[in-house]
């Protein structure tokens, strides 16, 4: 081999992207002093990457995983560009460009801002969603063109702003074209990623890019949305208010037996509850009615809300004697102690007593009583 050759050999240039930061890095331009590359410079392109020749501010050509030697076979758009009839025979001016086309995975999309949907059963909500998709570089010189140009290094936060912009729009063209229920979007994730995916795909491709995957990974309601549908559920767990309302007795009824003061001090307590679980189930009752939401347990009468609705029964009368100006009196009823209450007749200290009770007690102990002192301010302290 004679010296000219070996010093010839010993200039060819090598292109190629090695970079340790390829993983944030979609684009890189190869940069050499003025651009100028050697004639028969080797051009290595690995898998996952293309390499895009740009003269005179236009794409000449676009490599693909390989080896390449610059010349005249191997780059005949780049030669008619140059204008050089017989080949390269002098350094020449280019820029190149490595593309990165792997598969970028786990990229994040949501909604930042609540979606109006309309569903069947519940009219209007606000839905929110997040997930993940993948994408990747399928047409290397239409990204360059569109979104690289002159980049020296177009990495990935550039566009994944504008990628989640279009995800997040066509995500809901997807929801609502899909038109299932918000109770049954849960179990129907994949059918609503498949349609997002195909309504997402020729937007990206117009940047050359191709959407591999599209995941939903929960699609949620606002909190007070959710508190009331835990309402809702909780109502039919409970199913015959009445059934529910005995079964409340029976266990009172157990805790009094259980109690040194027996069945006589809960007797009233357990009368006011019946009484309350018969008014709320009417009462629920009614309102499902007119809501049009029928309560498991009640059936629905045909004319409305109040249409063949029974009365509640009268509440039990307690009668409470009161140590009132040094003398016992009474009995009263509860009306009655109120207005004595009021006109401060009774306090809190004052001693009363009904049927059951063993012996005479402040009203302040009486869980009864004490509603009647709300508005009543206790004595000064000494």
């Amino acid at each position: 081999m004679g010296l000219g050759k070996w010093l010839g050999g010993q200039f060819i240039d090598i292109i190629e992207w090695t970079d340790s930061n390829q993983n944030e890095v979609l684009a890189h331009r190869f940069t050499r002093q003025g651009n100028e590359i050697k004639n028969g410079a080797k051009l290595i392109v690995r898998e996952g990457q293309s390499a895009g020749f740009v003269k005179e501010g236009q794409l000449a050509d676009v490599k693909m995983p390989g080896m390449y030697t610059l010349d005249t076979n191997n780059f005949p758009l780049l030669s008619t560009i140059l204008g050089w009839k017989y080949g390269f025979e002098s350094p020449f001016k280019c820029e190149v460009y490595f593309i990165s086309t792997r598969q970028w995975t786990d990229q994040k999309w949501g909604t930042q801002n609540p979606i109006m949907y309309r569903d069947p059963e519940f009219g209007p909500v606000r839905l929110r969603g997040f997930g993940n998709y993948a994408f990747k570089v399928t047409d290397p010189g239409t990204f360059l063109k569109e979104l690289v140009a002159t980049d020296p290094s177009f990495e990935l936060y550039e566009i994944s702003h504008q990628f989640r912009n279009v995800i997040v729009s066509r995500f809901v063209d997807a929801l609502g074209s899909a038109r299932i229920p918000m109770l049954d979007l849960a179990g129907n994730y994949d059918k609503v990623s498949k349609i997002a995916l195909e309504k997402i795909s020729p937007e990206l491709a117009k940047m050359g890019v191709s959407l591999t995957q599209f995941f939903v990974e929960n699609i949620s309601l606002p909190p007070e949305v959710e508190a009331a549908l835990d309402k809702r559920s909780q109502m039919s767990v409970l199913g015959n208010l009445d059934q529910y309302a005995k079964m409340q007795s029976a266990d009172a009824i157990r805790d009094a037996a259980q109690n040194p003061g027996g069945l006589a001090g809960m007797g009233a307590s357990l009368g006011a509850g019946l009484a309350v679980g018969q008014q709320m189930g009417g009462a629920l009752a009614g309102a499902a009615t007119t809501s049009g939401v029928v309560v498991p347990g009640h059936t629905a009468p045909p004319g409305g809300a109040t249409a063949g609705a029974a009365p509640p029964p009268l509440p039990s009368t307690v009668a409470f004697h009161a140590a009132i100006d040094g003398a016992a009196t009474g009995p009263f009823d509860m009306t009655t102690l109120a207005a004595h209450a009021k006109s401060g007749k009774l306090t809190r200290k004052t001693l009363v007593w009904k049927a059951g009770m063993t012996s005479w007690a402040s009203a302040d102990t009486i869980p009864e009583l004490l509603p009647m002192f709300a508005d009543v301010p206790p004595p000064l302290p000494t």
